[in-house]
């Protein structure tokens, strides 16, 4: 096996939710080991933090630049960064670490604005290196089964699309409590959108990797129905596809009940498919006429 690559991270410190799933992730395999970090706007924080991960003093830097400037002056420094910070802290460093020559793994969405992002995409095509948006849904055996059985022919040509995401988590203003993880994805600065920016992004490239689709018009309706939210907590959306299907994408954060409700509907004239990520282990895949067949990981 080769040497695990050296990874930093930025942003990701104390109170932060995404930075740690980033870091068990990438142990998982062992193709990882994180060597450096700038893990908070705070400098005394992001020492903390790296040092109660385990870092040396030196590698626990105060900011995201001091970070690149010292890494790549290292013989043995990072050779890729994870970027784990609010969405509108994404463009800025992601574009300086392609630069400086490293490769990216950067949180969803890839930036707070449309122009931020075809900024960044235009560096990353010119800069040599990786740059990875992480819609890890797509990792699941059974969508990669899905995303073959509708790569050989088996539903047709392809005429429906539902993609669903609900959860609950911000049914109620917890912003206004303080709460770390909705005050900034509430906050229109710093998240750029709601719902659609931050659980949407997934539904929308479920299905674009499931079915190779790509929408060519769309109609959304976008609603905050929590009394002084300045985001969309709920929209529903109708999407054209070139080719002709159709397609629904329902994203939702005040849907009671929910946890993670991610699910993905396709249809062809042949047959369809159904997957849920609560039940990541089973695709139903329904041939036309036939009876519905459970499939399953590791299953004939």
């Amino acid at each position: 096996m080769a040497a695990p690559l050296r990874l930093g991270m930025i942003g990701g410190g104390e109170g932060a939710f995404i930075g740690a799933v980033h870091r068990i992730a990438a142990r998982l395999d062992g193709h990882f080991v994180l060597v450096a970090g700038a893990f908070s706007g705070e400098a005394e924080r992001s020492r903390r933090s790296g040092l109660a991960l385990g870092l040396p003093a030196e590698r626990a830097y105060p900011d995201w630049r001091a970070l690149l400037a010292g890494e790549a002056a290292r013989p043995d420094g990072m050779q890729a960064v994870a970027l784990v910070t609010p969405n509108h802290l994404h463009a800025e460093p992601a574009t300086a670490a392609l630069a400086a020559g490293f490769h990216v793994v950067c949180d969803k969405p890839m930036t707070a604005t449309l122009a931020e992002a075809r900024a960044l995409a235009a560096a990353a095509a010119g800069s040599g290196r990786l740059f990875c948006l992480t819609h890890t849904y797509t990792g699941y055996p059974l969508v990669r089964q899905a995303r073959a059985l509708v790569r050989e022919g088996a539903l047709g040509r392809l005429r429906l699309v539902e993609t669903v995401y609900l959860q609950d988590w911000l049914a109620e203003p917890i912003e206004a409590g303080g709460q770390k993880q909705a005050a900034w994805r509430t906050d229109p600065a710093k998240a750029g959108a709601g719902c659609l920016g931050d659980i949407g992004t997934h539904a929308y490239d479920l299905a674009a990797f499931v079915t190779g689709l790509e929408a060519e018009a769309l109609l959304a309706d976008l609603a905050s129905f929590v009394p002084g939210r300045r985001v969309e907590d709920n929209a529903t959306v109708l999407l054209r596809y070139r080719g002709g299907a159709r397609g629904l994408l329902w994203a939702s954060q005040v849907a009671a009940g929910e946890e993670n409700g991610l699910s993905l509907r396709v249809y062809g004239e042949k047959g369809g498919l159904v997957w849920r990520q609560e039940e990541p282990n089973v695709l139903w895949f329904a041939p036309l006429g036939e009876a519905p067949r459970r499939l399953t990981r590791a299953g004939p």
